[in-house]
């Protein structure tokens, strides 16, 4: 039992030491790695970061931000001095090419005007050829503004034409020549009485009347019929009428062509002034620069009022209206002294038309005539003549101070001197009497529209000029009055129908036209169709529907003559 306790004693010293040795091996393993974890023996990268890491991570992050803001500028500013260079070198290249094109333009414009000029003066001066036939060569040149002439609608063949021009229109104006002698008779005295109230030395000179027209061209168609007559005035000593044509002045504007003014002077070259103090005048007398309503003032007295001269307010030129004003006064005073010779009475027409006189018979019949007061422009037969402002084809006056040209006496001397070379019986009167007989029912169907009979009358004067004297006989109306109609639809769908006088070269010498109008610039008598789209396209359906309706009123009125072609009412008996 006593062997046990020596066993545990032998073994306690072997367990110290055991125990030393795993101190002694902590110990050293604590130092080596200490010494292996030492900073200066082995220095990390890491080792210099401060503690505040986050902070500088967000300000390299702000900082690159930037960096790529400030690099998208640039790229911008890059692009944008990059669009500029490229949009200059464009422009430079524009400039360039338009520079080009702009030579080029000029170089073209110039050799078509030269080229237009060329035509145009060949066209003038070949403008006197033959006209041709309407149903051959106008139709090509038609076809391109209307298709075939007159759109193909008939017009009434020539046994037909020939019985309604004998049955309708010749019957109906066979009573012209009795009344053209009874109203000639009756102007003749009215006129008498007038210049038997006038003073010589200060009121205007009434010299003899001028028939013009369609009635002393022996074309009138129209009922009731119509004389006009022209009753030229000259002014006492010591004034004087200065015409003053358009085509004088090279500032007159396109609406005034065909018109004139007149300058009211006086013979010493002073200034306009009133005669009437110098002379006593009766209470019936005129004064050439006074109307009704101012009296004269005596030698010494006030000065003259403006308002009522008969020239415009504050000019020295001829007033139309003033002197309308003036010349109805006179024949009002003067058919007072002579009213007791006659049975009838007579009253002012239509207000539009200046001069428009009517006859009015006890029987309900009347007779309408027109007197118009005229200026003769420079010792030839072109005669001024006033005008209302109202809306015409043929262009209104801008002031009361133009004056229309009227070259009605030399229409009448080119019918008469053509007529002398034509055959016996010619067609061309016929011709333009059944056109005007056609247009005057047609404004009854339709109202009036922008063609009216001195256009007819114009068309006319142009064939007459072109077509040779053997086809104008009396067997060929049927084929003139389709060319009339042919030139009328050109004229119409050009919108060009050039008076026949103004700028007509062509016009005999016999007819002894002044040059300054046969050098003038042409008028366009269809130049209003140009500015007026309305007027225009009425204008063109009405003369259409004309050509459309003539088989049936010229077959109509070939067997029935309307009951108004009444006879001459009876002649006036003097008291």
């Amino acid at each position: 039992m006593a062997q046990p306790p020596t066993v545990m004693s032998s073994l306690s010293p072997y367990r110290d030491t055991t125990a030393m040795a795993l101190g002694l091996f902590r110990v050293c393993l604590v130092v080596v790695t200490a010494i292996i974890n030492h900073p200066l023996l082995f220095p990390r990268e890491n080792a210099t970061v401060p503690e505040n890491e986050e902070e500088i991570i967000r300000k390299m992050q702000e900082h690159q931000e930037k960096l790529q803001l400030e690099q998208l500028r640039l790229e911008e500013e890059v692009s944008r001095l990059a669009a500029e260079k490229e949009a200059l070198q464009q422009a430079e290249e524009e400039g360039r090419q338009q520079a080009e094109a702009h030579t080029a333009w000029d170089l073209w414009s110039t050799l078509c005007m030269i080229l237009f000029l060329v035509i145009e003066i060949w066209r003038q001066d070949h403008q006197d050829g033959p006209f041709p036939d309407c149903p051959g060569g106008d139709e090509d040149e038609l076809s391109g503004l209307g298709g075939s002439p007159l759109r193909g609608l008939p017009l009434p063949n020539k046994a037909t034409l020939g019985h309604f021009y004998e049955h309708c229109i010749r019957s109906a104006t066979g009573d012209a020549t009795r009344t053209r002698e009874f109203v000639e008779g009756f102007v003749d005295d009215l006129l008498e009485a007038l210049r038997s109230g006038c003073n010589r030395d200060t009121d205007m000179e009434m010299e003899d009347f001028i028939g013009v027209d369609s009635m002393y061209e022996n074309w009138q168609v129209e009922r009731p019929l119509l004389c006009h007559l022209f009753v030229p005035f000259v002014p006492p000593e010591p004034y004087s009428f200065h015409p003053e044509l358009w085509c004088s002045s090279l500032s007159m504007a396109l609406g005034h062509q065909g018109y004139g003014q007149i300058k009211v002077t006086l013979a010493d070259g002073d200034p306009l002034g009133c005669i009437c103090g110098k002379t006593k005048l009766g209470e019936d007398m005129l004064c050439l620069l006074h109307g009704k309503n101012s009296g004269a003032q005596p030698s010494g007295g006030g000065s003259n009022d403006m308002e009522d001269l008969l020239c415009s307010r504050e000019s020295s030129y001829l007033d139309a209206m003033q002197v309308m004003k003036w010349f109805q006064v006179a024949l009002t005073r003067a058919w007072h002294r002579i009213t007791h010779k006659y049975e009838f009475d007579l009253a002012f027409g239509q207000l539009d038309t200046p001069g428009s006189l009517k006859i009015k018979f006890r029987s309900g019949k009347f007779m309408p005539f027109v007197l118009t007061p005229v200026i003769q422009c420079n010792n030839s037969d072109l005669f001024l003549v006033p005008q209302l402002p109202k809306e015409s084809c043929r262009g209104t006056p801008a002031s009361s101070t133009d004056w229309l040209l009227s070259f009605a006496v030399y229409e009448q001397q080119f019918l008469r001197m053509t007529t002398k070379t034509l055959p016996e019986g010619a067609c061309h009167l016929s011709c333009l009497q059944i056109a005007s007989f056609l247009l005057s029912k047609q404004s009854r169907l339709t109202g009036p529209t922008g063609l009216s009979d001195y256009h007819l009358k114009t068309a006319l004067l142009h064939l007459l000029s072109r077509r040779g004297a053997a086809d104008w006989k009396a067997n060929q109306l049927d084929m003139r009055l389709q060319e009339l109609f042919c030139f009328l639809e050109r004229s119409l769908l050009e919108k060009k129908l050039h008076h026949f006088f103004v700028g007509n070269r062509k016009v005999p010498e016999a007819i002894r036209l002044p040059e300054v109008v046969r050098r003038a610039e042409p008028i366009n008598l269809f130049r209003p169709f140009v500015l007026q789209r309305t007027l225009y396209r009425s204008t063109v359906d009405s003369f259409y529907e004309m050509l459309k309706n003539a088989p049936t009123l010229v077959s109509e009125y070939s067997f029935h003559v309307p009951s108004d072609h009444a006879s001459l009412p009876p002649k006036p008996v003097a008291l």
